[in-house]
């Protein structure tokens, strides 16, 4: 077992003296010794101090190159994933299918950077046969890096959105990074897993041989229906119907690249159907809340232009009377903000909603003739003196960063 933080020390662990902008943690490998663990990383002369330390020339890098010597030393096969949209909620979707048949590891929460990566690694077992490995990324050679690192046998890009724009410079600068997990499969003759009906997908994969994916209408491609979104997705695979826990037609291809991923490692259907209506989003990701008499979808862990978009839509075309929304702003989007957030509320005051509340510097800059608040405090403020009186429907939706739960202690 490895830690880099001395709050969840094991015994015997190996504690690596990470450092941050902030913090340098060459200045806690005494505490990780005397908390528990057997040997400390350090990249600091000064504290090599007894033979548990062990001075090394850069943590961070051993960190990541013990990381895929575990890797190659263990007879897991690796799945990498990556995309703008939809990642962690695809990777649970795929752990809880292939975990039926399989001892499998997946990232925990978005664990999914440089350091990340290389945790989830170290954590695989002897006895772990499957590890699914969440990529993430805000600008180009990130994935190309951490696919270098996982050294992945399967990959599966979720969907190319406009998510990091600020760091990508562009959606065909999204692409291009994205696609470095296909760079690296296809270099080293690995096998991947597409959505056959995105056309990016396909196109970027081209002849490439060994690929395997799901489409709605080619039945060149593994055949999965999509019945509906009334809230949950619902879909049709072979003679089984699977009615999901996951709000939103958005849903439906996080749920199609499961079913494709457990259909390929030959779990049964029946045993898919059965992980797919378990999951329940949590984390605040598409949360069904019933409170004060409101049905409230709580998607506050992210937005980018692209989901914000997909969220309006849906919850446009979901059945109820009053819908409120609450947006907050996006962030990382560089030169663009500007105009993604104004596109954003021009959608939402196209659809029609009940009510539409804007959160944020970014939407408060914008000239709109929706409601916009500079600050979150600025929204609580005029709820408590405007309250919610008649009950509805409510989305709420912003980047992690708005923390946009907190307005369920107001309504």
């Amino acid at each position: 077992m490895v830690s880099t933080d001395t709050r969840k020390i094991t015994k015997d662990c190996i504690f690596f003296a990470l450092k941050g902008a902030n913090f340098n943690g060459n200045t806690y490998a005494s505490e990780a010794l005397k908390n528990g663990a057997a040997y400390v990383i350090i990249d600091e002369e000064e504290f090599n101090i007894t033979a548990h330390h062990i001075l090394v020339e850069d943590v961070l890098t051993t960190l990541q190159e013990l990381a895929t010597y575990h890797r190659n030393h263990c007879k897991a096969k690796v799945i990498g994933l990556t995309g703008s949209n939809g990642k962690t909620t695809t990777k649970e979707l795929i752990n809880a299918v292939l975990s039926k048949s399989y001892k499998t590891i997946a990232t925990q929460g978005n664990l999914n950077n440089h350091i990340g990566v290389p945790l989830t690694l170290l954590s695989i077992k002897e006895n772990t046969e499957i590890a699914i490995i969440e990529m993430g990324a805000n600008h180009q050679k990130e994935i190309a890096f951490l696919s270098s690192i996982a050294q992945p046998d399967f990959g599966y890009i979720t969907n190319f959105g406009k998510a990091h724009l600020e760091g990508f410079g562009s959606i065909e600068g999204v692409i291009k990074g994205k696609s470095e997990l296909y760079d690296y499969l296809i270099s080293n003759d690995k096998s991947i897993f597409l959505n056959a009906d995105d056309p990016i997908q396909s196109e970027k994969l081209g002849s490439y041989i060994k690929k395997f994916g799901f489409s709605v209408n080619n039945s060149q491609y593994y055949q999965i229906e999509f019945v509906g979104a009334n809230p949950f997705v619902a879909l049709q695979v072979e003679n089984y119907k699977i009615n999901s826990q996951l709000i939103g037609s958005y849903n439906f291809t996080n749920c199609a690249a499961a079913i494709l991923i457990g259909k390929y490692f030959n779990v049964p259907v029946k045993d898919i159907k059965s992980a797919i209506e378990s999951y329940v989003p949590k984390n605040n990701r598409s949360q069904i809340i019933k409170k004060n008499g409101h049905h409230i979808i709580l998607d506050a862990y992210n937005a980018n232009p692209t989901s914000m978009k997909a969220a309006l839509e849906n919850f446009k075309a979901m059945e109820g009377k009053n819908k409120i929304v609450f947006l907050g702003d996006m962030f990382e989007l560089g030169e663009t903000a500007s105009v993604e957030h104004h596109n954003i509320s021009d959608l939402a005051d196209q659809l029609g909603f009940t009510d539409v509340y804007l959160i944020g510097e970014n939407f408060n800059k914008i000239n709109s003739s929706l409601k916009t608040f500079e600050s979150f405090e600025a929204l609580v403020d005029y709820l408590q003196n405007h309250p919610l009186e008649e009950k509805g429907n409510l989305l709420i939706k912003g980047s992690r960063g708005m923390a946009l739960e907190r307005l369920l202690n107001y309504i």
